[in-house]
C-alpha cells in the first residue's frame, strides 16, 4: 500500500517504523502519550477507587439493595398479610413432615430437620429478593450432609452444624465478591444428571424404611446388594403401611393438579370454590395428612399392646434448640477431634455443598421469577442464603437452601411477599414446642414414603432424547456424571462431571479451528482467539503451512478473532517471527484489534509486521518479496537455498 510519492502509507492510521529492508513495525507510543496515560499516580488512583466504593456502599440505595425488605414493607397492606398468612401456614404443613423425613437422609435425629427449617425463613424475609422462595432442608442438601459431615459419634450433629456454618461463610463471601458467576461453569447436563442420580440414591436408600430392614449401607451399589440380600427379612406390616402411604401420596398430589373447567359466562358458587379449595389444600398438605394418619395407626397398635408391629420414630428431644455458636471440637471418649480434624474430613464438601446450594437457589429463583414476572438479584440471593446458613448454624441446623416443591406450594398459595416465611417459621417453632411428644408415634415407613414421593419426580429421563437431538456432545458429561454418581458416589460424580464439561468447554480454546486460504499468499485464521492453551498448536499449524509443497511460504495470520493475548502468546509470536526469519519467509499479523495491538506494542516485539487487513498484509508481503527477489534471485537460484514464487494477488482478492 503506497502513496503517490512512492512512500508506504501507514497501514493502521498511525506512523509506522520502517527498517532499511522495508519491514513495518507497530507504532511506538510517544513520551508525551506515555506521560498522559500515567498522569494519575497509583496512590491517587487507589484513593479514587476506595472513595467511589465507599460512597456507593454507604448510599441509601445501596442499603436498600442489601435489605430488600425496605422496598416492599412500606407498601405492605392487609390483603398482602392475608395472602402471606395462608401461604405461610400451607408451606408449614408441608415442611414439618418433610423436615422430619429429610433428617433421616442426613443421618441425624428427626428433630434436626425441624431445627433446619425455621431460621432460614426468618432471615430470607429480610434479605431475599424473591417472594416465592422458601429456605429449609432439602433432599440434596441432606444427602450432601450425610456424605461430607460424617461424625464418628452416632447421631452427633457437630459435623453437620459446622458444615452449615462454613457453607454460609463461603456463600456470603461469594455474594459480597460477586462470585456467583462460578455457578455458571456447572453445565445444565451435569446438574441434571447429578440431581437424577442423587434422587435415585435417596429413593433407593429409603426402600429399607418401607421394608423395615436394618443395617443397610448408604452408598448406592452396596445398598442395592444388601437390600436384595436381606429382602427375606422384610417386616410385612411396615411394607403394607409404606406402600399404602405411597399410593395415598400419589393420589393426593394428582388431586392437587386438577384443573377445574367451568361453563362459559358462569362463575362457580361460593360452596364450589370452598370445596375446590379444600380439595387443593388436601393435595398440598398430603405429606402432613399421611404422616398424621400413619401416626394414628401406630398409636392404635401401641394402645392395644402391639408395640413391635410397626417401626416407629421413638422419643425426640422436645423444645427449641438453644441459640449458641457451633462447637468446633468433638470429644469421643479419650479422643478429641479438633476444628482442623473436622474441616479436613469434610474435604471438597466445603466447596461442593455451597455451590450446590447456590445452584438450587438461583435455579428456583429464576424459574419462579420468570413465571410470576419479576426479577431477582443473584448476588443478593447469595448473601441471603449465606447469612441464613450462618445464623441457622447457631440453632443446630445443617445446610439449607431453596426447596423447589415448597416454593411451588408457596407460589400456588398466592404468596405476595417474603413475609410468608415468618408464618412458616412460627408454625415450625410451635410444632417444636407442642407437637414433639406426638412425633414419637410416626412410623419410619411413612417418613420413607414421604421422601420417595418427594424425590422420585426429580429424575429427568426425557433430557436424554433432547440432548441427542440438540447437541450429542452434551450427552457425554451427562452420562458420565450419572454413572459415576451412582457407581462411586455423588461427591465424586459431580466433580468428574464438572471437570469433563470444563474440558469440553476449553478444548476449542486449546485446539481452535483454523481456516487456511491461499490467495497467492497463505492466509491462516484461528477461529477461537489466541490465548496460552492454543499458542503452541497455532505455531505448529502456521509452520506446517510455511513448509507446504516443500517451499518456504510467507504467511498472513488473520487475527480478527483474537480478542486478547497473554505473555505466553507474546513469547509464541516472537518464536514464530524468528522461525520465519531463519527460513527467509515473511510473517504478517493482520486485522489486529486495537487493544491487542497496544499489548503487542508494549511488548516491543522485534521485527513484528502488522497490517490493517488481510488484503493489505498480502500486498505488503508481495512488495517485500519483490524487493528482495530483485536483489537476491541470482544468488538464491545459484545456491538452491530459496525458491519463492511471487503471485500478483490483486486479481484474487
Amino acid at each position: 500500500m503506497t502513496s503517490t510519492n512512492g512512500e508506504r502509507e501507514p497501514l493502521l492510521g498511525t506512523t509506522q517504523r520502517t527498517s532499511p529492508g522495508g519491514r513495518v513495525s507497530p507504532p511506538k507510543t510517544s513520551v508525551v502519550e506515555r506521560h498522559r496515560r500515567a498522569k494519575l499516580s497509583s496512590t491517587e488512583a487507589a484513593k479514587k477507587v476506595i472513595k467511589d466504593q465507599l460512597s456507593s456502599c454507604c448510599s441509601v440505595e445501596a442499603v436498600k439493595g442489601k435489605f430488600p425488605i425496605t422496598k416492599w414493607l412500606p407498601r405492605y397492606n392487609l390483603r398482602d398479610l392475608q395472602c402471606d398468612f395462608i401461604a405461610g401456614l400451607t408451606v408449614g404443613l408441608t415442611v414439618i413432615p418433610q423436615g422430619l423425613a429429610y433428617a433421616k437422609i442426613a443421618n441425624l435425629p428427626p428433630q434436626y430437620g425441624l431445627y433446619s427449617a425455621f431460621m432460614g425463613c426468618f432471615v430470607y424475609c429480610f434479605l431475599g429478593t424473591s417472594k416465592d422462595i422458601t429456605l429449609g432442608p432439602t433432599a440434596i442438601m441432606s444427602l450432601m450432609t450425610a456424605t461430607f459431615a460424617v461424625s464418628p459419634v452416632k447421631d452427633d450433629p457437630t459435623y453437620a452444624i459446622l458444615l452449615c456454618l462454613m457453607t454460609g461463610i463461603v456463600q456470603f463471601l461469594m455474594g459480597v465478591l460477586h462470585l456467583g458467576i462460578l455457578v455458571n461453569f456447572i453445565s445444565y447436563p451435569v446438574i441434571n444428571a447429578f440431581t437424577s442420580a442423587a434422587a435415585i440414591t435417596i429413593a433407593f436408600g429409603q426402600v429399607k424404611g418401607i421394608l423395615g430392614l436394618k443395617n443397610i449401607p448408604r452408598d448406592f451399589p452396596n445398598a442395592v446388594y444388601e437390600t436384595f440380600k436381606h429382602i427375606g427379612e422384610t417386616r410385612i406390616p411396615d411394607m403394607i403401611l409404606g406402600l399404602v402411604c405411597l399410593v395415598i401420596l400419589f393420589v393426593l398430589k394428582k388431586i392437587r393438579q386438577i384443573k377445574w373447567k367451568d361453563e362459559e359466562n358462569s362463575d362457580p358458587t361460593a360452596c364450589t370454590k370452598i370445596a375446590r379449595y379444600i380439595v387443593w389444600l388436601s393435595g398440598t398438605a398430603a405429606n402432613a395428612i399421611v404422616v398424621i394418619s400413619a401416626a394414628g395407626v401406630a398409636a392404635a397398635f401401641i394402645s392395644e399392646g402391639k408395640n413391635d408391629t410397626l417401626t416407629i420414630t421413638g422419643n425426640l428431644k422436645s423444645g427449641v434448640p438453644p441459640f449458641k455458636p457451633p462447637d468446633f471440637s468433638l470429644h469421643d471418649g479419650n479422643t478429641t477431634y479438633t476444628a482442623g480434624n473436622i474441616l479436613s474430613s469434610m474435604g471438597s464438601g466445603l466447596g461442593i455443598v455451597p455451590l450446590l446450594g447456590l445452584v438450587e437457589l438461583i435455579a428456583i429463583g429464576k424459574a419462579f421469577a420468570r413465571q410470576n414476572n419479576y426479577k431477582i438479584k443473584p448476588s443478593q440471593e447469595l448473601i441471603a442464603i449465606g447469612v441464613a446458613n450462618i445464623i441457622s448454624s447457631f440453632v443446630s441446623s445443617y445446610p439449607v437452601t431453596g426447596s423447589f416443591s415448597r416454593t411451588a406450594v408457596n407460589s400456588q398459595s398466592g404468596v405476595r411477599t417474603p413475609a410468608s416465611g415468618i408464618f412458616t417459621g412460627a408454625l415450625i417453632l410451635l410444632a417444636l414446642y407442642v407437637l414433639t411428644p406426638l412425633f414419637y408415634y410416626i412410623p419410619k415407613a411413612a417418613l420413607s414414603a414421604v421422601i420417595i414421593s418427594a424425590v422420585i419426580q426429580m429424575v429427568d429421563y426425557k433430557i436424554v432424547m433432547t440432548l441427542w437431538r440438540v447437541n450429542k456432545i452434551d450427552l457425554l458429561p451427562h452420562v458420565v456424571t450419572f454413572v459415576a454418581s451412582l457407581a462411586i458416589g455423588i461427591e465424586y460424580g459431580i466433580l468428574i462431571g464438572i471437570a469433563l464439561s470444563l474440558i469440553i468447554l476449553l478444548y476449542p480454546i486449546a485446539r481452535p479451528d483454523i481456516q487456511v486460504d491461499n490467495i497467492g499468499v497463505t492466509v491462516v485464521k484461528p477461529e477461537h482467539g489466541l490465548l496460552f492453551p492454543a499458542i503452541e498448536y497455532v505455531q505448529e499449524r502456521v509452520l506446517k503451512e510455511n513448509e507446504a509443497d516443500g517451499r518456504s511460504n510467507s504467511v498472513v495470520i488473520d487475527c480478527s478473532q483474537v480478542t486478547a493475548v497473554d505473555y505466553t502468546t507474546i513469547q509464541g509470536i516472537m518464536d514464530l517471527i524468528l522461525d520465519f526469519e531463519r527460513r527467509k519467509a515473511k510473517l504478517v499479523f493482520a486485522s489486529l484489534p486495537a487493544k491487542v495491538l497496544h499489548h503487542l506494542q508494549d511488548a516491543d516485539i522485534p521485527h513484528l509486521m502488522v497490517s490493517f487487513s488481510v488484503q493489505d498484509g498480502c500486498k505488503l508481503i508481495q512488495e517485500e518479496l519483490k524487493s528482495e527477489f530483485s536483489n537476491d534471485s541470482i544468488d538464491g537460484s545459484a545456491s538452491g537455498e530459496l525458491n519463492i514464487t511471487v503471485t500478483n494477488v490483486n486479481d484474487k482478492l
